[in-house]
């Protein structure tokens, strides 16, 4: 959501700058199908509507076992690009230089045009596009996905329902929704929270909000799963989080969770530093 971008822009130049060579028409049609080289690209259509576009980045020397790490920008449902998420694909370009990378953007959310199923439809889109193309760019099936706020509630909801060939072996969550059936969501007066939830319709059923909920969705095969979460978040209520975390216990799923007190939806540079940190641990060790 909308809070996290200046943060997040700041907490990028905490960061060593990993420069991108910028590379002609020429050169990416010659080293485009070649898996010594690297590739990139941006603003690749993924399906027929204007907003279902990705970046993709191909790491040089890649294989048929090359793994994919899918970003998923927030905003609220209703806003946000790809580009917000320009500075975890540095890093991860960075701290894992053998790691395919796929920054996707998906339909807006508005008061016609609800998020679920419509962005979750996009999310499909995106993986069968690169399913299609695996061959050409050299890359397996295996895909994990990192998402931020909205972003994060969409990455959950997908991987853990609607993963039918069982292609994420990771997603991690920072700061996002997981249960819309939450009191705390169900029974607000929050000029902040009320517009977003309404988002779902005005009188969505409970079916509904369990459909688009990571935590009703949830089974004991959900992949390993990273969250962190905020105390005093004002849009993701602290129950989210701890919910979340007790209920994949529950199942066994292996996961891992972070609460960071005293601060709010946006996280702080220390806060977002420390998420790096534990979140290569987890991509090394669950991941790759």
């Amino acid at each position: 959501m909308r809070y996290l971008r200046i943060t997040l822009i700041l907490a990028l130049c905490m960061f060593l700058y990993v420069g991108c060579s910028n590379t002609n028409d020429e050169e990416v049609i010659i080293n485009r199908f070649d898996p010594s080289k690297s590739y990139a690209s941006e603003a690749l259509s993924y399906g027929p509507k204007t907003n279902q576009i990705l970046d993709i980045f191909l790491p040089a020397n890649r294989t048929t076992a090359t793994k994919t790490l899918i970003l998923v920008h927030g905003g609220g449902w209703t806003s946000g690009d790809k580009a917000d998420m320009n500075f975890v694909k540095e890093l991860i370009k960075q701290d894992f230089p053998d790691v395919a990378i796929a920054n996707i953007n998906y339909q807006l959310a508005s008061t016609n045009r609800p998020p679920y199923p419509m962005q979750i439809d996009d999310i499909t889109e995106a993986v069968q596009f690169l399913v299609a193309n695996k061959e050409q760019y050299t890359i397996s099936d295996t895909i994990g996905f990192i998402g931020i706020s909205a972003g994060a509630h969409l990455s959950m909801l997908w991987s853990y329902a609607f993963d039918s060939n069982k292609q994420v072996e990771m997603v991690c969550s920072i700061v996002g929704p997981t249960n819309f059936t939450d009191p705390v969501y169900l029974n607000n007066t929050s000029p902040i929270i009320e517009p977003l939830i309404d988002l779902f319709g005005q009188t969505p059923t409970i079916q509904l909000l369990e459909k688009a909920s990571p935590y009703h969705q949830v089974t004991s095969v959900a992949p390993p799963t990273i969250m962190f979460y905020a105390e005093n978040d004002e849009l993701v209520p602290i129950s989210q989080g701890l919910d979340m975390r007790d209920k994949l216990a529950t199942l066994g799923v292996p996961h891992e969770f972070t609460l960071y007190p005293n601060v709010g939806h946006g996280l702080g540079i220390g806060e977002i530093l420390d998420v790096w940190a534990k979140l290569k641990i987890f991509i090394t060790n669950k991941f790759l």
